[in-house]
């Protein structure tokens, strides 16, 4: 079945509002909690805070088909705006606090949000940004210019917790003379993911994905209305949203609102609000390990989801040795983001494997010569199924390119299945280098580097070669300085084929960085330019 067939099946009941439904039938049920006050709201709190901010954002000009932007940290406002914007047939934008103005200007000069919602702290920041994408308006051919320098003019900021104290909640708000006609395949969510190109790209995020993402994710993860779970990871990434917010929304669980994440602190949310199922990037699993609270029973605690990234296995070691369970996963903002899923048994097992795909995903891999490959081989990974987004935002292009036209969606990661179907994810296909003939993925290679005593972070990139034609470079961070090149590659050698031991190692004080956090390997190939054997 087609994403479009998939779409054009669910009924208008069946768009996503899970707050509508929980706050009729079983309002008094805890729909989020905020780590910061102990404060709980019920889900028909937040249905009614939700036709509040719909009337609040109608009044301000919102209409069906605009962005709605905010700049604010995880907050309970955040998630009522979403359900706003989804009744009044609006698109919510999360944007990115860790931007600089340069970059952020970008974004919303490719957004054109009719209003700007933040937090005082990123005013200047968000306002100055507002201004340099007046420019950006202007570079842009002449029948676009006029429409877009309109809507910057119409663009606007206003302080978050002003507008929160204005929005008027009563039990009797409705806003049924708001609500517009929807098909499940109107956008509900524009995230911007971020690249070193200089070109952000928003990917839309329609009712469709939400939905599909959250019956896959409470089926193949077994979550149900009594599972609690966090919201660390910024609403500005899929993760913060899609990995657990809005499926335990859709199933009538909990969500713990974190506004950033604090290992120490972590530990006590994890305990005081009985946490069942919990999700991080290896780094903050990292810093938990390095808490003084490590080791503390958590005995409502499932597991971990370890995902973004390789996890290093002496951290998968450590989980488990403290008296824990942990699975890896993967997902992209422009699918899923929960594509797989697996079990206790297999994790082990399988070591470094993600499982299964999720309910409704089809998965297919496809090697370098363009021919489908079976189990055992490496190949680019495709999906399709209700799961995938809408497109990029005003870049149709963009979008095809990353399409084929049986309607499957190309990741650009690198996988291989076993004979079980389990997958294991190896890197991404461009990042690949050819050593000697041998694919050498930097994936494997950075997660052996963070197994090594001394390493803090590393990355690593192929860089030409007289003999080999290409060869891995470490760009590594050290956490001891007396760490050496030497004694790095010995440790290594025991970790690994020696064609994907690195040749070179260049020790930085940081890696460089896109505004999500993410690892720039523009910046990087830049950095070991200069790196070359004959």
């Amino acid at each position: 079945m087609s994403t479009q067939q998939f779409g054009d099946l669910l009924v208008q009941e069946a768009l996503f509002d899970p707050l509508s439904w929980w706050g009729r039938v079983d309002g008094k049920r805890t729909a989020v909690i905020d780590s910061r006050t102990g404060a709980r709201y019920s889900y028909a709190s937040l249905n009614v805070s939700a036709d509040a901010w719909a009337q609040y954002l109608h009044a301000h000009g919102a209409r069906a088909g605009d962005r709605v932007a905010v700049m604010a940290q995880n907050r309970v406002e955040f998630i009522a705006l979403l359900f706003a914007c989804i009744r009044l047939g609006a698109v919510l934008v999360p944007l990115n606090w860790r931007l600089a103005a340069a970059e952020l200007s970008r974004v919303l000069a490719d957004a054109e949000p009719m209003l700007v919602l933040g937090e005082q702290r990123w005013r200047d920041v968000t306002t100055e940004a507002l201004s340099m994408s007046m420019s950006i308006y202007m570079s842009m051919s002449a029948s676009h210019a006029d429409a877009a320098v309109s809507g910057a003019a119409e663009s606007r900021w206003v302080d978050l917790d002003d507008a929160s104290r204005r929005v008027e909640i009563t039990p009797t708000t409705k806003v049924d003379r708001f609500v517009v006609e929807r098909t499940t395949n109107d956008a509900v969510l524009l995230l911007y993911t971020s690249g070193s190109t200089g070109a952000p790209k928003g990917v839309i995020i329609p009712h469709r994905q939400l939905l599909a993402n959250a019956i896959a994710t409470t089926t193949a993860w077994a979550l149900g209305a009594d599972d609690v779970g966090p919201a660390a990871t910024p609403f500005f990434h899929t993760g913060g949203w899609n990995v657990f917010t809005t499926p335990l929304l859709y199933r009538g669980g909990t969500v713990v609102m974190i506004e950033s994440f604090d290992a120490a602190r972590y530990f006590e949310t994890l305990t005081e609000y009985g946490v069942t199922v919990t999700f991080g990037v290896p780094t903050q699993l990292a810093m938990l390990r390095e808490s003084p609270k490590w080791g503390t029973p958590l005995p409502k605690l499932r597991w971990f989801i370890a995902g973004g990234a390789p996890c290093p296995q002496r951290i998968k070691d450590d989980v488990r040795a403290a008296g824990y369970r942990i699975r890896e996963g993967y997902g992209l903002t422009e699918c899923g983001p929960n594509c797989f899923a697996t079990n206790d048994e297999t994790s082990v097992l399988c070591n470094g494997s993600v499982g299964w795909p999720v309910p409704m995903l089809q998965m297919r891999l496809r090697g370098d010569d363009g021919a489908l490959v079976g189990d055992d081989t490496v190949g680019e990974l495709e999906l399709r199924g209700p799961q995938l987004f809408g497109g990029y935002f005003r870049a149709p292009q963009k979008t095809a390119d990353v399409m084929t036209p049986d309607g499957w969606l190309r990741t650009g990661d690198l996988a291989h299945r076993d004979v079980l179907g389990v997958y294991t994810i190896c890197g991404r296909r461009k990042e690949m280098f050819i050593s000697g003939g041998e694919n050498v993925f930097p994936g494997e290679v950075e997660a052996a580097l963070l197994d090594c005593e001394g390493v803090r972070e590393a990355s690593v990139i192929g860089v030409a070669d007289g003999r080999w034609g290409e060869v891995g470079c470490a760009v590594v961070v050290r956490a001891n300085d007396a760490l050496v090149a030497a004694d790095l590659l010995a440790q290594l050698r025991r970790l690994l084929a020696g064609y994907k031991v690195p040749r070179h190692v260049q020790f930085v004080d940081a890696l460089p960085r896109l505004g999500s956090g993410k690892v720039d390997r523009r910046a990087l190939a830049e950095l070991v330019a200069g790196v070359n054997a004959s």
